[in-house]
């Protein structure tokens, strides 16, 4: 490892408040945007210039949008494939 490591010390979080955030487009459409913290740490042996804690975070971000009509689209369920043992037990009963 050439590159300088900063430890940090790992902290637990816990939402205040809401951890949801909507916004209302201008063509009525809703969304929603989910914020979370997949890590945080505080610098164990270092500081900001000004003094206070060097944080690093690690947000996860989450969006939903729900559109005016509520409709959406998706593609179809994938369908099972016939195993051969099973194809020749069809040919069987056609023949």
């Amino acid at each position: 490892m050439s590159q300088e490591q900063i430890k940090y010390r790992q902290l637990s979080a816990k939402v205040v408040g809401s951890n949801i955030v909507c916004f209302k487009l201008e063509d009525d459409t809703l969304v929603k945007v989910h914020v979370d913290i997949a890590r945080v740490g505080v610098a164990v042996d270092r500081k900001n210039p000004d003094g206070t804690p060097l944080y690093l975070l690690t947000p996860h971000l989450r969006f939903e949008f729900e559109t005016k009509d509520k409709t959406f689209y998706a593609p179809p369920p994938p369908q099972p494939t016939k195993s051969a043992s099973d194809k020749k037990a069809d040919q069987s009963y056609t023949a």
